[in-house]
């Protein structure tokens, strides 16, 4: 607990120095020059990387999946069947190949490093006010529950990314990283559908049309159930079908809805990039609401709500008022460390089992299925 409680205060500290110029985190324009602030960006945006990084790329037996990777890694490489997607499979069977021996902590090192880039490299590209996004980033479990669902927070993370090429309509690229992504996580090809139908400019018929929709759900919740076995045959049978929803989501959803609310007329009527935002949520609040037979809901929620590391800090940016925006940031910081400090007293429980931390520098990894024997 200790590490990752002086970790988060390092670097929530270090984001303070951050502030977004014409100049891009982490990128040098020489014959621009560049300026004492943009210096300070890039310094700053590497130092908290390495530290991130650091925490994640130095952990063993850390998270909820990390011996089950290992074992697939080792099932991928001697050509054994395994249930993962080709990108995982394959970048297991070429690092086992370079090194000449099976070293699972140089494909976690590689996740941890892409994760963490693209969560950075979207925050600062496309969050109106860093700081508080990489403070929502910490203190919601984004960066720790990477270490514990390693595929598929590396694909969320690529959704964020992805997120600026919607705004702008840049299609190929949007098609391209995703397909990529979904290399690693197939799951990730959720977005092409739901970020494209959140981008267009809803009529009120949509958002009666999508009304409809959730409340069908309380109908045909059997006929959706076997859409959704068709689609993932694999979860036939099976725990998965259990759905469930968090209460947690919904009453976040239904806060940032009305607070949106609010401020419609002043930052989200006129911007694309926060009708976005906003339509996000709102297909989030309806699916956690009417969706909970959804197998594995949180993993198509979190698709939408990931957004809200972009949409909150602009929501409060855009309140014209200094005194309700001092407000405004309060509640969402007070908000942020309760979350924290609710999510890491279950931290060391099954299903997140980030806690205790160790690290291959000082601890051995448990034997493997494959090594204890199936009998």
């Amino acid at each position: 607990m200790s590490v990752y409680l002086s970790l988060t205060v390092i670097v929530l500290l270090l984001a303070l120095l951050i502030k977004q110029t014409d100049g891009k985190c982490g990128v040098m324009r020489i014959y621009q020059g560049m300026s004492r602030q943009q210096m300070i960006n890039l310094v700053t945006c590497l130092v908290i990387f390495v530290l991130l990084f650091a925490v994640s790329a130095l952990r063993l037996n850390v998270g909820n999946d990390y011996l089950k990777y290992v074992e697939f890694m080792h099932l991928a490489y001697s050509n054994a069947y395994v249930p993962t997607e080709i990108g995982f499979n394959m970048l297991a069977k070429i690092i086992y190949f370079l090194c000449g021996f099976e070293n699972y902590l140089l494909i976690f090192a590689i996740f941890a490093f892409a994760t963490i880039y693209f969560f950075m490299k979207a925050m600062y590209e496309q969050s109106k006010w860093f700081t508080l996004s990489f403070v929502m980033f910490m203190l919601l479990g984004y960066y720790f529950q990477s270490l514990s669902t390693v595929r598929y927070y590396l694909a969320l993370s690529i959704a964020l990314y992805a997120v600026k090429f919607v705004i702008n309509r840049d299609w190929p690229r949007f098609v391209l990283i995703t397909l990529l992504g979904s290399l690693f996580h197939k799951s990730l090809l959720l977005i092409l559908l739901l970020y494209v139908v959140a981008q267009l400019k809803w009529k009120r018929w949509m958002y009666a049309g999508l009304g409809i929709l959730g409340i069908s759900c309380l109908f045909l919740k059997d006929f959706y159930l076997k859409i959704v076995i068709y689609l993932y045959p694999s979860y036939k049978n099976t725990e998965y079908l259990e759905g469930g929803t968090s209460i947690v989501n919904i009453v976040r959803c239904i806060v940032i809805f009305a607070f949106s609310m609010w401020l419609y007329k002043d930052v989200i009527k006129d911007s694309r990039e926060n009708r976005f935002y906003f339509i996000c949520n709102i297909m989030a609040l309806v699916l956690y609401v009417f969706g909970s037979f959804i197998p594995v809901i949180s993993r198509v929620g979190y698709y939408l709500t990931v957004t809200h590391i972009l949409f909150v800090p602009a929501l409060v940016v855009g309140i014209k008022d200094e005194d309700k925006r001092k407000i405004a940031t309060a509640a969402t910081m007070i908000a942020c460390v309760i979350y924290f400090v609710l999510y890491m007293r279950g931290a060391g429980n099954d299903g997140i089992r980030i806690l205790p931390y160790q690290t291959f520098l000082f601890h051995d990894l448990p034997l493997t299925l494959s090594e204890r024997g199936y009998y």
